[in-house]
């Protein structure tokens, strides 16, 4: 959408507009598209890059900015950034039913993808497929909240999940046995993949055991099979519940 304002003769374009009504009256902010989001989850904090400009609209589209004495009545100030940062916080995101449609379905699938990483079946101690996940979701209904992130509903779906199936939030605790001509290689390879290592023994070949995200371990699977063509090995030993404090995904 590009949008043509005659006050100031500045064409924004990529506009998301952020609307509030307040003291009867209707305050608008121009903000680039898919920065909304990001500053409502705190993945932004830099106020200048959500924002296309600090003006305060009664209408975007026409360019037509609110009169002084306006913002002062209903925000008690007129202080740009602060009355922006009001609205960026408060105010309702405009966008088109297929926008929205598409948004929810994006979320919905990166929720869903969360929880299959982050999650096992505790009979099998194997992760879930994305898809298994995602039909589990719409058998409970789940509906999405547009302000809130996709790792903080994942966790409130992990939580309504284990009311109707059997799913544990969990780290694997594997045994990885790598030959030693390829064991220093592979481990910096393997490294960004594990939470913990919990033990580390180098005598004719590497033997460690680590703590991984169930959502890895088809991808540590994989590299060591190929990489020591089917002389390492992987085991898995247990499942270590993640603490309730150990909420942060």
């Amino acid at each position: 959408m590009s949008i043509f304002t005659p006050t100031n003769q500045i064409r924004l374009t990529n506009v998301a507009v952020v609307r509030m009504k307040k003291g009867g009256k209707r305050f608008e902010i121009a903000c680039y598209k898919n920065k909304v989001m990001s500053w409502r989850t705190g993945a932004e904090k830099d106020l200048d890059e959500v924002l296309q400009t600090n003006s305060v609209f009664i209408n975007v589209s026409k360019g037509q900015t609110a009169k002084k004495e306006d913002l002062i009545k209903a925000f008690g100030t007129d202080d740009l950034t602060e009355i922006c940062t009001q609205i960026l916080a408060k105010g309702e995101l405009q966008v088109s039913d297929k926008e929205r449609q598409s948004q929810l379905e994006t979320t919905f699938r990166d929720i869903a993808t969360i929880v299959a990483e982050k999650c096992v079946n505790p009979e099998t101690k194997r992760p879930y497929t994305v898809s298994l996940i995602e039909r589990a979701m719409k058998d409970i209904h789940y509906s999405i909240k547009p302000n809130k992130s996709s790792k903080q509903q994942a966790l409130e779906v992990i939580r309504q999940l284990t009311e109707t199936m059997q799913i544990q939030r969990a780290h694997m605790r594997l045994r990885l046995v790598l030959p030693a001509k390829e064991a220093k290689r592979l481990k910096e390879k393997l490294k960004p993949l594990m939470q913990v290592v919990e033990s580390e023994d180098f005598d004719e070949e590497l033997e460690m055991v680590c703590l991984v995200d169930p959502g890895c371990y088809r991808e540590i699977d994989e590299l060591i099979r190929c990489e020591t063509k089917g002389r390492g090995s992987l085991e898995v030993l247990s499942l270590k519940d993640v603490e309730e404090g150990d909420e942060k995904l």
